[in-house]
């Protein structure tokens, strides 16, 4: 049986923050507000992936936060045609990069924290020679 990736599905603390920050900065589409259970959210279309959002439901205790590393999941990867000019652009914007644009084997990339401190690494992948 094939497995296709479908979506993210993102727990925040400030909803319109991180639509915000995933429209207007992400240049993500706004799909729909909507409940995912209980909980208020939105469903985003970033160049075809879907990112759920959503805020923590009343009957949940939420522990820990984006800022500390944990078993599962880690980051999102972006891929950019520019990883130098997004970096110069997000960093205008006040985004923090704890990793600056980095030439690995076959690809440059950066980390930097959006909201929450969800942790994002931008991907350029470089011609193979």
């Amino acid at each position: 049986m094939p497995y296709r990736f479908h979506h993210v599905h993102i727990i925040c603390k400030d909803l319109e923050k991180m639509i915000g920050f995933f429209t207007e900065v992400l240049a993500a589409r706004l799909i729909d507000g909507r409940k995912f259970g209980t909980a208020d959210g939105a469903s985003l279309d970033l160049d075809g992936t879907t990112i759920n959002l959503r805020v923590a439901r009343e009957d949940e205790q939420m522990v820990g936060d984006a800022s500390q590393s944990t078993y599962g999941f880690d980051h999102i990867g972006l891929e950019v045609e520019d990883v130098e000019n997004a970096f110069k652009d997000l960093t205008a914007q006040v985004y923090s990069f704890f990793m600056p644009p980095t030439e690995i084997p076959n690809m440059k990339i950066a980390f930097f924290k959006g909201p929450e401190d969800i942790t994002i690494e931008l991907c350029q992948p470089l011609s193979k020679w």
